[in-house]
């Protein structure tokens, strides 16, 4: 059954321990979304009808479903967000043994994001809230330009927040830590604008020798910042530079590229601000200098930090820590609070308490996991943030 809006106590739903998250993440991967999410739109839209779950999908491509408790009004409004949308290239689904005694689903997005996934729906279809309510956002073109949520939460122009949470869990591979916080990621471009000459002539302004004090202003720029107390010191790297024409001219330009890892509360445009009144004043007077920010169509992905100490920190790192002990994984394995290793959604969420989960890796000791041909998530971790999720819904709602 699909309505034009999510939500509303609705009849009841089949029993959710009918859900095998385990089967949906191995039918998720061998679905394709790595050009294309629509198919794989259609497994999670059918997945939720099938449980009589009110579910739409909104015309940005985001599918959206609400559990609503009977005493709406005197509980929080949580959010489980992730997306379905993969990077290329594909790889296919594949279940077999990682050496050990660990059996583990590989293919593209098996944990980036679809193991996630599957431990939210999980979580989300064994719901029953007695107070406030809960929303599975889950959105399109996360490793693009994450249109959906910017337009969801109101960042796009003419848009409003339509989610209006009070609580976010997002679902990425953190290997069943908690993470609280991760560094933003900026774009631009410092251009240096001169005056071409014959190099033989003492005249012109070259913009490739101005780049000298460009780069001083770009290597000293975080000298005098704080480290923030999750995410320690932010970065600045410049990372492409383009100058000159002629091997007998006095260039006139010259471009250098550089890329910004942010820490709270640094926005896109004081960065922007403030970096070029550092090159600036690094630089001739008869060179121009602008710096801009990489046009995108959404905003760029801030960073964010939620409290350590937050009671719904505290909901989810007492669920998974409950969770790993029952299903026995090794020692250490999941339960740590610390920060996430890569820009994420999270990001248009903040400042509400927001939480960043699931089963899965970034990388392990053997290299890149995630984005990488050799993807992989162990099958008890998905068992594990399955059982989390539902145990954080229950003891937040």
């Amino acid at each position: 059954m699909t309505s034009t809006e999510p939500g509303g106590v609705g009849p009841p739903r089949l029993d959710a321990a009918s859900f095998d998250p385990i089967g949906f993440l191995e039918d998720a991967v061998a679905t394709p979304s790595h050009e294309d999410v629509g198919e794989m739109r259609e497994l999670l839209v059918s997945t939720l009808e099938r449980f009589d779950v009110d579910v739409r999908t909104d015309d940005d491509g985001c599918v959206l479903a609400r559990s609503v408790s009977t005493s709406p009004d005197e509980g929080p409004h949580l959010v489980l967000n992730t997306h379905i949308d993969t990077v290329t290239p594909n790889v296919p689904f594949e279940r077999g043994s990682d050496g050990s005694s660990s059996d583990v689903i590989r293919g593209r997005g098996s944990c980036d994001a679809k193991g996630p996934l599957a431990a939210l729906l999980y979580g989300f279809l064994a719901a029953e809230p007695t107070r406030g309510r809960v929303t599975l956002a889950v959105t399109p073109d996360e490793e693009a330009l994450s249109l959906g949520a910017a337009s969801l939460t109101g960042r796009l122009p003419g848009t409003a927040d339509r989610l209006d949470g009070d609580l976010f869990l997002v679902g990425e591979p953190t290997g069943l830590d908690v993470c609280t916080a991760a560094k933003g990621r900026f774009q631009g471009r410092v251009k240096l604008s001169g005056v071409a000459a014959h190099a033989a002539e003492f005249a012109g302004a070259n913009a490739v020798a101005a780049a000298e004090g460009a780069l001083a202003a770009i290597r000293t720029f975080d000298a005098d910042a704080d480290d923030h107390p999750q995410l320690g010191s932010p970065k600045l790297t410049p990372t492409v530079i383009e100058g000159g024409s002629a091997t007998n001219q006095v260039p006139a330009d010259c471009a250098i590229t550089v890329d910004r890892r942010s820490v709270p509360p640094e926005t896109a445009e004081e960065f922007r601000a403030k970096l070029a009144a550092a090159v600036r004043s690094e630089t001739p007077d008869d060179v121009d200098v602008r710096f801009d920010l990489t046009e995108r169509a959404s905003p760029f992905l801030e960073a964010f930090s939620t409290d350590p100490d937050h009671a719904f920190v505290d909901a989810v790192t007492g669920a998974v820590r409950q969770a790993t002990e029952t299903a026995g994984l090794p020692e250490g394995r999941g339960g740590g609070v610390r920060p996430f290793g890569a820009a994420t959604e999270a990001s248009y969420f903040a400042p509400a308490p927001t939480v960043v989960f699931g089963p899965g890796d970034l990388a392990d000791d053997d290299g890149a996991v995630a984005h990488a041909e050799r993807e992989y998530v162990r099958v008890r971790e998905v068992e594990v943030a399955a059982a989390t999720v539902a145990d954080v819904i229950e003891t937040v709602l």
